[in-house]
């Protein structure tokens, strides 16, 4: 049988890194396999769901890369792939259930859930309903008939056992005794997610169902509510969750989880993705670093570890700077363009663009993150640089700045061919005849024309400048040093 795998996610908040993770890895299968990958969207709570959140969804699978073969946005043989479209169909499953006694009107209260809860722990037993406070379905039809709203529940059947075998996880098996007669449909008649997503993964077919663990206490009841529709259950597998560097669940307090934070902190989708794909996978002892379709070529996923995966932004901050310097230059550029000229408030200029692609590859080979670059080439493209006060503190106070900048300003002025290697020539000059080091010879210039200790390779950053600015700079740093 043909694989069919679908990622379902709620539009109630962006999508996250886990999900990301779970998307990554149902795209690597469907691709791997030659099957079809479908995105759905459960959107049945009304109350949570935002078109913000709809939409970033599909803007992060699509920046990260992973396309669909049905679904939201694409179509298919199955509508428009979102649940609230398919309201009466569930309504019409769940009634059919009950019509056929696998599934009862339940006037259970809140007040009586509790209490048998309560006995349930107090006894050691699981307390999982059993359906005991509910009445004749023949008296349930009276009290709806007077105006009462019952939910509908999934009768369990007791005693029982389910057990499947969990491509991650190996065999799992679950006694009835510790499932619920779990609620299908709300008493608005809005179904819960238990059914909707039973019904869709039967519907369209689908036949491995990857998702994280999270959901594994979940599949005894999808799997009773399959058979009960007379459908043969999907295979399941498990995804380990995500953890943070100090072994707990991965959350807002270990950094960004959306992968739209990523995408604007300067994460490159192909560092992202290769990244996510290594958090519980491991494609060979001879690979850390490979492309999506190498990724595809290499994909099992009963290879899939059941181990909690650390999640370490410093790693894939590493594996950015990787990729980054393994970009096309031209496309290194292209790429930082709109950040730099979103941080200068302005387009660059011809004369901007030209500096910017002179020092592009060597702010390139030292780059983990696209957003850093902002900072390093600002000093190329204002008229007059600030003075970071700790550089300031640290280099320019020190005795002999005074004759080194007046040394540095004279020599250069003299320079016949301004390129890097006249530049570097006059400059080791310099210091050897004032009998100095590098260190203490470079970091005035370098503080002078950048506003900063750090900065792109000096001789370079000289040359990108032009002479008439170097010079300019310069004396201007000698006339504040006094």
């Amino acid at each position: 049988m043909t694989p069919r795998v679908r990622f379902a996610p709620s539009p109630t908040g962006f999508l996250h890194v886990g999900g990301a993770r779970t998307a990554l890895y149902n795209w690597l299968f469907a691709r791997s396999s030659g099957g079809t990958m479908i995105l759905r969207s459960d959107d049945t709570d009304e109350e949570r769901s935002t078109p913000e959140y709809a939409a970033d969804i599909l803007d992060s699978m699509r920046w990260l890369g992973l396309d669909w073969d049905e679904g939201i946005d694409t179509g298919g043989p199955h509508g428009d792939y979102r649940q609230s479209a398919r309201l009466e169909r569930y309504r019409a499953v769940a009634d059919r259930l009950v019509e056929a006694g696998g599934a009862y009107y339940s006037f259970a209260t809140p007040e009586q859930l509790d209490a048998f809860r309560d006995e349930a722990r107090a006894a050691g037993t699981a307390p999982s309903y059993d359906g005991r406070f509910d009445v004749d379905q023949a008296d349930a039809v009276k009290r709806i008939a007077a105006g009462e709203r019952p939910t509908i529940r999934f009768q369990v059947p007791r005693p029982g056992r389910t057990t499947f075998e969990d491509i991650v996880r190996g065999e799992v098996s679950f006694d009835h005794s510790q499932v619920d007669d779990f609620v299908i449909l709300r008493s608005d008649r809005t179904p819960t997610y238990h059914l909707a997503s039973t019904v869709d993964d039967v519907d369209f077919g689908i036949t491995h169902v990857v998702r994280g663990e999270d959901l594994l206490s979940s599949t005894p009841k999808h799997i009773l509510l399959t058979e009960a529709m007379g459908a043969d259950p999907a295979r399941y597998a498990h995804l380990s969750l995500l953890m943070g560097p100090d072994g707990k669940k991965l959350s807002k307090r270990h950094g960004h989880t959306a992968i739209s934070a990523y995408r604007d902190a300067g994460y490159l989708p192909e560092a992202l993705v290769n990244y996510l794909a290594l958090l519980g996978w491991n494609p060979g002892e001879d690979a850390t670093v490979l492309p999506l379709n190498e990724m595809v070529d290499r994909f099992d996923l009963t290879a899939v570890s059941k181990n909690p995966a650390i999640f370490d932004t410093d790693k894939l901050e590493w594996m950015n700077g990787v990729y980054i310097r393994e970009m096309d230059p031209a496309e290194f550029v292209n790429q930082i363009i709109a950040s730099i000229e979103a941080d200068l408030a302005r387009p660059l200029t011809d004369g901007d663009r030209a500096r910017l692609v002179a020092m592009a590859p060597h702010v390139q080979e030292r780059t983990k993150l696209l957003t850093e670059i902002g900072d390093q080439v600002a000093f190329l493209l204002v008229d007059e640089v600030e003075f970071d006060e700790a550089s300031w503190a640290k280099v320019m106070t020190k005795p002999g700045v005074a004759d080194i900048l007046d040394a540095a300003g004279e020599r250069l002025a003299a320079i016949d061919d301004w390129d890097v290697r006249s530049i570097e020539e006059t400059l080791r000059g310099m210091i050897a005849d004032l009998e100095i080091g590098a260190g203490k010879g470079f970091q005035p210039i370098r503080v002078a024309v950048s506003g900063s200790t750090v900065s792109p390779p000096l001789f370079e950053s000289l040359e990108a400048l032009g002479r008439e600015t170097t010079l300019e700079r310069v004396r201007r740093a000698r006339s504040l040093v006094g």
